[in-house]
């Protein structure tokens, strides 16, 4: 059996079938081939050319009874884009004395979730007048499960999991942070 291709080259069928296809996936190949950077070496590269670096942007201590019961250095999460990506794309802080700060302009109910990302952490939330209102502890890697304040807060403090327990960090403790330059 033949297939008329065109007005004057006749081709068998299966050829027909294989060059449409042919014409169907060279395309797209083409356009996954320019999409690639040159320096992607594989998942690796990718992981590493999408990490996002920790900037030291302020001091947070805690206090009990008004006494410090630890310091850590700060990335401050304070623009939108800032806030909604978190600790996303990233595989923790630089070492178990760092945090991210979410500051909001408003005391209002907040709620985080960890669905992009990849460590463990105590999220902790303190009010206006800057006292811890409750702690999400060892919360889980890329879930979906919403973690909120029990009250309003206006601060929102992302420490490695583990770390509220290990500093004896209750409810009614206060923070107090500042920017460094």
């Amino acid at each position: 059996m033949t297939v008329q291709f065109s007005s004057h080259v006749l081709l068998p069928a299966s050829m027909t079938r294989a060059l449409g296809f042919t014409l169907l996936v060279l395309p797209l190949l083409l356009v996954g081939l320019a999409c690639q950077s040159p320096d992607d070496a594989g998942p690796a590269a990718a992981d590493t050319t999408d990490a996002i670096p920790f900037t030291k942007e302020g001091r947070l201590t805690f206090l009990q009874d008004g006494d410090s019961t630890v310091t850590i250095d700060l990335e401050i999460a304070d623009t939108d884009s800032a806030r909604e990506r978190g600790m996303m794309q990233r595989t923790g802080f630089p070492n178990d004395r760092s945090g991210m700060l979410f500051p909001f302009d408003e005391e209002q109910p907040q709620s985080f979730w960890m669905a992009n990302t990849p460590v463990a952490l105590d999220i902790i939330f303190a009010d206006a007048d800057s006292q811890i209102v409750n702690i999400a502890k060892y919360t889980t890697p890329f879930s979906n499960e919403r973690y909120g304040s029990d009250a309003p807060a206006q601060y929102v403090v992302e420490v490695p999991a583990g770390f509220a327990d290990s500093h004896g960090l209750l409810e009614g403790d206060r923070i107090r942070w500042r920017r460094v330059e």
